[in-house]
């Protein structure tokens, strides 16, 4: 039976804050201060057990290498040389956002029926671009198995960030659906990641049936909406959006209204809930779920519940008769001060869970062993001032190996 399971990344030892993403405006705002690695990565955990307890199927990826000692190297310089604004670079703890991992088309949606996941490359920001090497050694390893097709990165200069820019709307997980990917031009003083040559490209490498290609708006992307799932997000039937997320709403609706005459549309409009709200809130940052009786569940950020415009809104929709009927607020406060909520956090695939090597699904007996070396391995707080320190470069590695050796996970330690 198909299902789908949220694969999140696991918080790295190396979380800092170093601004890092140009367009993130959480992660520039917090540039600087004190990040605390341990809370961030048991902060995730508690995320993952939250799922499990609603009924969900939970997976999880591992923190990738760092300080990236190869990538360096290919830079002509070693750890111990590096200027600042490199040694940043690769000390990015960044690959935790695994909705940028790469882009999903489940076999239902694909010519030869199976579940096709494309490596995303990344390319548009130095700290992310090393990471796609590390992201398909995993992908490789969790989706072996004969039912999945895993594809290298899209060349460059196309850029492309993975799932953050692409939707699936269906009747049901199970069902065929309409694949939405969404692009972007222009974006005022930030750049455009998702470029639509890519966007193409992952749709013709997966053979997908049912493909629209939408431009996210400029106002959006200019207020910091660096990825369209910062705006938009979608489950089986149900598209969830503002009213300013894209570039010519009345045509994508109208196209989808065609692909898939089940959807329903849930816009919220920006005289309501302003951009700037949204964005701060992380509103559309949600995991929207479809819990075991068949409702949906909005998994939202607190800071959601802080900002009084939001969640008015929101109380509003689910006393309704819409189909999302269920707020679930959860902290994640340290991951946000470095720009992403609870859907950059995790990567949706719609498979057999029996298909995917075990070692990467998550069981309460699972995070607790995850959760016990965080607590005694993860570094407690990570100065800017610190990032130069051996020691510390050490105390990463070291954190990351246990983890790896704990799961069963040994193979990775090289990449």
């Amino acid at each position: 039976m198909l299902t789908e399971i949220n694969f999140d990344g696991i918080i790295g030892p190396s979380h800092n804050y170093a601004g890092l993403s140009l367009g993130n405006l959480a992660s520039a705002k917090n540039a600087g201060g004190t990040s605390q690695p341990r809370a961030a990565a048991l902060q995730g955990v508690e995320k993952m057990r939250a799922n499990l307890r609603l009924g969900l199927h939970q997976g999880f990826f591992m923190p990738q290498n760092r300080p990236d000692a190869a990538w360096l190297a290919q830079l002509g310089t070693r750890v111990e040389d590096a200027d600042e604004r490199l040694l940043a670079n690769a000390l990015s703890a960044s690959s935790m956002w695994a909705a940028n991992a790469a882009t999903v088309s489940p076999a239902p949606d694909t010519r030869d029926g199976k579940c096709h996941l494309s490596v995303a490359n990344l390319v548009t920001m130095p700290h992310r671009s090393h990471e796609w090497q590390g992201t398909l050694a995993q992908l490789k390893l969790a989706f072996a198995h004969p039912a999945f097709a895993v594809h290298g990165p899209v060349p460059a200069p196309f850029g492309d960030e993975g799932a953050a820019n692409h939707m699936r709307l269906c009747a049901t997980h199970g069902a065929a659906g309409v694949e939405v990917f969404v692009y972007g031009v222009t974006g005022g003083p930030f750049p455009a990641r998702q470029h639509i040559e890519a966007s193409r490209a992952v749709a013709r490498l997966h053979g997908v049936n049912s493909a629209l290609f939408v431009q996210q708006s400029e106002e959006a992307i200019a207020a910091g909406a660096f990825h369209n799932d910062v705006v938009a997000v979608a489950n089986e039937r149900v598209l969830f959006t503002h009213e300013h997320a894209f570039a010519d709403k009345d045509a994508f609706y109208s196209d989808l209204r065609a692909a898939l005459p089940e959807v329903e549309i849930v816009e919220v409009p920006a005289n309501r809930v302003s951009l700037a709200d949204a964005i701060q809130s992380y509103l559309f940052n949600a995991q929207l779920v479809t819990l075991p009786d068949g409702g949906m569940a909005l998994i939202l950020p607190t800071e959601a519940r802080d900002n009084t415009a939001v969640w008015t809104w929101l109380q509003e929709l689910i006393v309704g008769n819409g189909p999302i009927r269920q707020l679930v607020p959860v902290d994640v406060r340290q991951s946000m001060a470095n720009g992403g909520g609870p859907a950059c956090l995790r990567l949706r695939v719609v498979c057999e869970a029996a298909e995917v090597d075990q070692r990467f699904l998550a069981d309460e007996a699972k995070l607790d062993a995850i959760a016990d070396v965080i607590t005694k391995c993860w570094p407690e707080a990570i100065d800017p001032t610190e990032l130069r320190s051996p020691s510390l470069w050490a105390d990463i590695r070291r954190a990351r190996a246990a983890l790896l050796t704990k799961l069963s996970l040994d193979a990775l330690l090289s990449d």
